[in-house]
């Protein structure tokens, strides 16, 4: 949240060890969101209440500037309850404590409702009624849904709707939902209690089940406290995706310093264990990125924040460089492993693209994986693959690759492919290296000289692409074991049968922020 100057980041933390477990709220503040200064837990299980942990929730600032939390506790017959916690003192700068009053909690119980599937509380709305709504994840049988709870002024005494805000069938449990207005027009960012003609909905969840988030737009009925997706995307946990990677857990909240929707979200670990607790620590935060709506009304865009290129340094430009098919050019005098690189690719006539069927492209990340990036005859072909290879070896025996494949769909119709392989990222043998992959909505027939750009920003262990503007976001983390350091590569690459052209590259050497 954005209290009084400052960005307050509060995230899942165990004080004990590297990997999940004894759950508190760890508490940070920036006052750019890139450098961060750790502080005291904020909240940690000290009642009945939250007694066997203190899992997420959001924060909402009430009419008077006064911020409050609410989160789910495990109470002491294991339960998943709903909470609230507040600034034990306001005149402190940093909010550094926080009091959890006992006479006003556990302000939600799960009567009549499944006490393990119950959990993370969304930043609340107020209403034209003056009352207060938030929900709360859930589940019944393999039906996922948001639940709904009204309040009146006060925030701490809460009665559960008859019917939910929405629910999906057979998405299983619903965690982390979120729920905001984003405007129709523009890029700017509105409070979570602005609604109207000029505004659609988003609603968010992540799927407990499948371990992968995935969002709607539409239109949220205050006289009814329902929201209607849009038949823009599938609703059945299919569809819409903030990123196609590694990216889970997420939450946005509205900055209200410059206006704007942020979205944070959470990276684990492709690693194992062991390796996990011999480095001691597990999962860190993606770099926070602006969000909106798609001109078209149909998507969300995301953008790092601009305050991200406070950390660029040295800069290397490549422009009107022709790819020959199967040729691979280095990005030279740049520090790979940690780098923002952003590049335009000019594209030839999209005659040469393959055809491909419908069907193929119901699963874009099967398809990346199936394809991949080899500079074959059966793999290579039409329009695609190119791209970048990322965190490379100088022999190419390590890399990541983060490309683009275009298909023809119909006469005059065409789909982008946007992977990111991590199928020889590592030597390793016991880390994960899934493809990813997501479908990229842009309209190449437009113009003369078709183009497509993706942003790659690359530190270490991590890989965040974005498609076309911010169209599509892959996250991926790789562990690389020669590809490290001084040792790590940055290169462009065309595996197509037809030349690709960069109109620009630029590429920043990224410095160290400060952080916990």
């Amino acid at each position: 949240m954005y209290y009084n100057g400052l960005y307050h980041l509060f995230y899942q933390y165990n004080p004990y060890g590297a990997v999940w477990g004894n759950i508190v709220w760890a508490h940070s503040v920036s006052t750019d969101l890139v450098n961060w200064q750790p502080l005291e837990h904020a909240i940690y299980p000290t009642a009945p209440f939250d007694i066997k942990g203190c899992w997420s929730g959001s924060a909402t600032i009430l009419p008077n500037n006064k911020p409050i939390i609410l989160y789910t506790g495990i109470d002491t017959q294991g339960r998943q309850v709903q909470n609230l916690a507040m600034p034990k003192n306001l005149s402190d700068p940093l909010l550094r404590e926080w009091v959890k009053p006992a006479q006003h909690n556990p302000t939600m119980v799960p009567n009549g409702l499944n006490a393990s599937s119950f959990r993370d509380p969304t930043t609340a709305w107020l209403g034209k009624d003056g009352h207060w709504r938030v929900l709360v994840g859930n589940k019944r049988h393999k039906r996922g849904m948001a639940l709904l709870y009204r309040s009146s002024r006060d925030f701490v005494w809460w009665v559960k709707a008859k019917h939910p805000l929405h629910s999906s069938k057979d998405t299983g449990m619903w965690e982390c939902p979120d729920f905001f207005p984003v405007l129709k027009k523009g890029q700017l960012g509105i409070d979570t209690s602005v609604n109207g003609p000029h505004v659609k909905h988003v609603l968010k969840v992540s799927l407990d089940d499948l371990k992968h988030e995935y969002y709607t737009v539409g239109t949220y009925f205050p006289n009814k406290d329902r929201y209607m997706p849009d038949n823009t995307s599938a609703d059945d946990g299919t569809g819409l995706r903030y990123d196609y990677g590694k990216f889970y857990a997420s939450k946005t909240f509205f900055d209200g310093l410059q206006n704007r929707r942020i979205l944070w979200g959470w990276m684990n670990e492709s690693d194992s264990v062991n390796d996990d607790v011999a480095k001691g620590w597990s999962g860190v935060q993606a770099i926070p990125r602006t969000l909106w709506l798609d001109k078209s009304g149909k998507q969300l865009v995301q953008w790092p924040v601009v305050e991200i290129e406070s950390l660029r340094g040295k800069k290397v430009d490549i422009v009107d460089k022709v790819l020959a098919s199967g040729s691979v050019v280095e990005v030279p005098n740049v520090t790979a492993a940690q780098v923002d690189v952003e590049v335009t690719f000019e594209l030839p006539s999209l005659d040469q693209a393959d055809r491909l069927d419908s069907a193929s492209l119901t699963y874009p990340q099967l398809l990346c994986s199936k394809l991949g990036h080899s500079n074959t005859k059966q793999e290579g072909g039409g329009i695609g693959p190119f791209g970048l290879l990322v965190l490379a070896s100088k022999d190419y025996e390590e890399r990541t690759a983060v490309f683009f494949r275009i298909f023809k769909k119909a006469e005059n119709q065409h789909v982008v492919l946007m992977c990111s392989d991590q199928s020889r990222s590592s030597l390793q043998e016991d880390v994960d290296k899934t493809t990813y992959g997501g479908l990229v909505d842009v309209d190449l027939a437009h113009g003369s000289k078709p183009t497509l750009s993706l942003r790659t920003l690359v530190d270490r262990s991590i890989v965040e692409s974005f498609g076309e503007g911010g169209k599509t976001c892959i996250t991926s983390r790789v562990y690389p074991v020669k590809a490290v350091g001084e040792n790590a590569h940055l290169y462009a690459f065309n595996y197509a049968s037809a030349p690709i052209t960069i109109s620009k590259l630029s590429a920043w050497a990224m410095s160290k922020a400060k952080i916990n």
